[in-house]
């Protein structure tokens, strides 16, 4: 647990960088206010957005890689570092903007590998999800129980996983055209959501009853 530290002193500088980097984009694309539907970047620019974005996935991954011991410690560090840079992002973005003004504010999330957009309070939700996640199974690593999903934690993980990235993209071609997204699927997100939360209890109390 005490990686957690200077993970976390990582995490929240690399938010600063992502925070300082929006600011920019948005003082140049969008100076009029940024909110959907968004006025398309010209497509060098947003190449290169595609892959600065790509870029910061493999930084996160490397210094979990780097971090962790074994492949399911290394992504346990990889979540807690996704989940604590995505909060601080919008932290650091509402002290020095005061954006989002609402947890309900829409936010372009993502372009790759296509645009997602959402509330601000789906991607914070998953972001609390992955440290919550995290920190309890590096927790069982040092305690010497490590997790171990049956197939059907597995399947249930995957099929909420697949619910919630399917709410966050299934608009990209209505983002891509600027026009504005219809009403989020806070349904589908929500039962995704719940799904990958049913699954983490269910090897959290057969790991706590001794295993099946």
């Amino acid at each position: 647990m005490r990686k957690l530290i200077p993970l976390s002193v990582f995490a929240v500088s690399f938010a600063f960088v992502e925070c300082a980097v929006v600011i920019y984009l948005r003082r140049l694309y969008y100076p009029e206010g940024f909110s959907l539907p968004l006025r398309p970047m010209p497509p060098d620019v947003a190449r290169v957005e595609m892959l600065r974005e790509a870029a910061t996935l493999f930084i996160l991954g490397a210094v979990a890689a780097a971090s962790g011991k074994g492949v399911r410690q290394k992504f346990a560090y990889f979540m807690f570092l996704f989940g604590t840079w995505d909060v601080l992002y919008y932290v650091w973005l509402w002290i020095f903007t005061g954006w989002p003004g609402s947890f309900f504010t829409p936010d372009l999330l993502f372009l790759v590998p296509v645009p997602w957009w959402g509330p601000v309070l789906a991607p914070l939700i998953v972001a609390a999800s992955l440290c919550a996640a995290s920190v309890i199974i590096i927790r069982r690593e040092e305690a010497g129980e490590p997790p171990v999903p049956k197939w059907h934690d597995a399947a249930l993980t995957t099929l909420g996983v697949l619910m919630i990235l399917y709410a966050f993209m299934s608009d990209s071609e209505v983002l891509r055209a600027g026009k504005l997204p219809p009403p989020f699927k806070w349904g589908i997100f929500g039962l995704g959501e719940a799904l990958a939360v049913v699954a983490l209890a269910r090897l959290l109390v057969r790991r706590g009853a001794g295993g099946d």
